[in-house]
C-alpha cells in the first residue's frame, strides 16, 4: 500500500514526496490527496502539490472569440472519447513546447497512466480530422471524499485550432458527467481563454474534501 504525506506539508517549491515507484497504484495515491508527480532529468521521481493550483470552473463560463472560431472550424471533425488513450500520451510526449528541450512524459509514465485508464481511472479525449489524430487531451479521474475530480494532465495539436477544439469538448463531457470544475495544474495562454484561474491550496484541497 502506497501513502503519501500530507499535502499541506510541502518545501516552498510544492514539492510533497520524493521517489517511490511510477505505477498506476502509486497514482491512484498521489491524486487523491490532490498530488501530482512532475519529474526531473536525473532525479527520483518528484511529486507535487504546489501552493497554488490551477483550475477551470464551469459555471457562468464564458469562452473568447478565438476559442468558440476554433470550435465552429472544427464542427466537422470526429471526436472521440477513450478511443486512443496511450496514442495521446504519445502525441502529447512528442508535441514540441516552447522554452521546453525534452519532455516530462517519461516511458513509465505512459505505462502507469495507461493502467490507470485500462482500470477506467483515466480519460482521453480525441479530435480527427480524416482518420488522422490531429489533436487530443487526457487526464486523471479521481475519488475523494468531495467525490470525483478530474485533472488534466497535458494536450497536442498537430493543426491549428485542434487543442482549443480538444479543450472545449473536453469540458461538455465532464459538464455532460455532473462536473462542476477540472484541475488544470497549471494557467497557460490556452487555459486562460478557458476562464482559467489560480486557486490556493487549501482551497483546492478543500474542494476535494481533504
Amino acid at each position: 500500500m502506497i501513502i503519501f504525506p500530507d499535502p499541506r506539508l510541502t518545501s516552498p517549491e510544492g514539492l510533497v514526496a520524493v521517489g517511490g515507484p511510477m505505477t498506476a497504484e502509486a497514482l491512484v495515491a498521489a491524486y487523491e490527496k490532490g498530488i501530482f508527480p512532475w519529474p526531473q532529468p536525473g532525479l527520483p521521481w518528484l511529486w507535487f502539490s504546489p501552493e497554488q493550483r490551477g483550475v477551470i470552473d464551469f459555471a457562468d463560463q464564458q469562452f473568447s472569440r478565438s476559442v468558440m472560431r476554433a470550435v465552429k472550424d472544427w464542427e466537422e471533425a470526429e471526436i472521440s472519447v477513450n478511443r486512443a488513450f496511450t496514442q495521446v500520451m504519445e502525441e502529447c510526449r512528442r508535441q514540441a513546447r516552447k522554452g521546453q528541450a525534452g519532455t516530462w512524459i517519461l516511458p513509465e509514465m505512459i505505462s502507469a497512466y495507461t493502467g490507470l485508464y485500462q482500470q477506467g481511472k483515466a480519460l482521453s479525449l480525441e479530435v480527427w480530422k480524416e482518420g488522422i489524430l490531429v489533436g487530443g487531451i487526457y487526464g486523471v479521474l479521481s475519488h475523494c471524499p468531495r467525490g470525483a475530480y478530474f485533472s488534466a494532465e497535458s494536450m497536442f495539436h498537430l493543426e491549428t485550432g485542434a487543442s482549443k477544439c480538444a479543450l472545449y469538448q473536453l469540458i461538455q463531457e465532464l459538464k455532460g458527467r455532473g462536473f462542476e470544475w477540472m484541475d488544470v495544474q497549471m494557467v497557460t495562454n490556452l487555459v486562460e481563454m478557458f476562464g482559467g484561474k489560480y486557486i490556493s491550496r487549501d482551497e483546492f484541497l478543500g474542494r476535494l474534501g481533504i
